[in-house]
């Protein structure tokens, strides 16, 4: 997997900085570990030439989105969704570690109950690494869901996770120095609600919205969320409408990566620069770098994520 070392802004006020490689991990940090929808890159069934890419190996293995918060300090982590490719991801992880070979993470934040953000939690259980006692953090719906329904209850009934409650805007906080506090966003919400997270240190704040119908639909503004964040990582599942041929994308909303651009683009240079896409679909050119895409975003001034982006807390 490569690796790309990012900074930006230590403080709001400050113009934020273009992404530079870094001699030093931070000592807290978020480590991007995956940027793809829930379904991955390359996604099963695909033939058209969007997943032939990987195939004809042009093209590496995209995972499922998810973050790591890592307080090396403390040597203490906690993982921001856990997907179908958490082996791979937590195996990815141990390099940040300042003691490698800690796989059980001291805590698990869910996102929603669709199948790239909660499903790797099996993986957990006793046909896997046996774990015992892990804390998954979740809202009301999303624990009654997993509390209810096998194969997730025997994770709870052998105590191989140990569920806590979230509550939208009320934060927990992970240790002295970092919490975290879940936003509700509406999105597909068939087993439990959705919600984003902000992520927050003594001195940043990073927002993290991976799934949202449309902005318009959300309670909260947008432009402000991004004023009141370092980094705001937002849903860019999709690059424009059309993006799916023979299939209604009102089916499936999201906000394209073009409206999003659209909507913020009277935005200052410093605010925009905040702003970085992740969570793509197997038919977005971002996901494979495609250079009309990315000139596109650049042209904006925003931000595309990748894996193993570091954003210093």
């Amino acid at each position: 997997m490569r690796i790309l070392l990012i900074i930006s802004t230590l403080f709001i006020a400050a113009p934020a900085l273009p992404a530079v490689a870094q001699t030093k991990t931070p000592e807290t940090f978020i480590v991007v570990l995956g940027i793809a929808q829930d379904a991955g890159y390359p996604q099963l069934g695909c033939t058209r030439k969007c997943c032939a890419a990987f195939w004809n190996r042009q093209q590496t293995k995209k995972h499922c989105t998810a973050l790591a918060v890592v307080d090396r300090a403390s040597n203490q982590y906690w993982l921001i969704e856990a997907t179908p490719d958490i082996r791979e991801q937590l195996q990815t992880l141990q390099s940040y570690l300042p003691n490698p070979g800690n796989y059980k993470p001291d805590g698990v934040f869910l996102t929603h109950a669709h199948m790239g953000h909660y499903t790797g939690l099996l993986q957990f259980g006793r046909e896997a690494m046996g774990a015992g006692g892990i804390p998954v953090w979740t809202m009301p719906r999303m624990k009654e869901y997993l509390r209810s329904n096998g194969p997730w209850s025997q994770l709870v009934l052998l105590n191989n996770i140990a569920l806590r409650p979230l509550a939208n805007d009320s934060a927990v906080n992970l240790n002295s120095s970092l919490r975290i506090t879940p936003l509700q966003v509406p999105h597909r919400d068939e087993y439990s609600e959705t919600v984003g997270f902000r992520i927050e240190s003594g001195a940043r704040s990073i927002l993290f919205i991976p799934d949202i119908d449309k902005w318009s639909t959300w309670n909260r503004n947008l432009a402000e969320e991004i004023k009141k964040s370092d980094m705001a990582l937002l849903d860019g599942t999709f690059f424009a409408n059309g993006e799916l041929p023979g299939r209604d994308m009102k089916e499936i909303p999201h906000p394209f990566v073009t409206e999003t651009m659209e909507l913020l683009a009277e935005l200052p240079a410093s605010e925009k620069n905040k702003i970085v896409f992740i969570h793509f679909n197997h038919t977005n050119p971002l996901i494979r770098q495609e250079k009309n895409a990315m000139d596109n975003v650049k042209a904006q001034g925003m931000q595309v994520a990748s894996e193993g982006m570091i954003i210093g807390l």
